[in-house]
């Protein structure tokens, strides 16, 4: 289901940093809404349609400010984002990276909080940052491998599967 290597990734796929940044009225968390191209928009609000109501066992729970861009699960645990900037990490050939169900990432660790993975080979990026908790457990991308390989067209075949 996932196997850990590094690998490069090529420079033709697209990220941004994300960091949940504590709660907001309603306390819920709050994240900043990418601002992709249209036609990376139109993909990410695809996905919005086909994601699911639990990740990970955890109810969604969408961050702020409302947007079909961003996603969130188990009050800011989950929280997923499309349509970012491509990250610099990225060029790294040193990168690590993880499969889920047909689905690559890319891995970071920031300093602070949980994991952060960015989709790779794909038309827009998707990133989906995790807490603590998640730490050493990917099984959050397992469930949301699926709609995003529903929704976003791989970018460099044969590299999606």
């Amino acid at each position: 289901m996932s196997s850990h290597r590094p690998f490069g990734l090529p420079a033709a796929t697209a990220v941004l940093l994300l960091a949940v940044t504590g709660c907001s009225a309603g306390d819920r968390a709050s994240v900043p809404v990418p601002v992709p191209p249209p036609a990376e928009a139109a993909l990410c609000r695809a996905l919005a349609r086909e994601l699911p109501d639990t990740v990970a066992g955890r109810e969604r729970s969408d961050p702020s400010p409302d947007s079909e861009l961003t996603a969130g699960w188990g009050d800011g645990a989950i929280v997923l984002r499309c349509g970012v900037p491509r990250p610099e990490k990225m060029s790294d050939p040193q990168a690590q990276g993880v499969s889920a169900e047909g689905v690559r990432w890319m891995l970071e660790q920031p300093g602070t909080g949980g994991p952060r993975f960015t989709s790779v080979y794909r038309e827009t990026y998707v990133e989906v940052t995790l807490d603590e908790g998640y730490a050493h457990d990917i099984g959050p991308l397992v469930d949301l491998a699926a709609p995003v390989e529903r929704a976003v067209p791989c970018a460099l075949e044969p590299e999606c599967g």
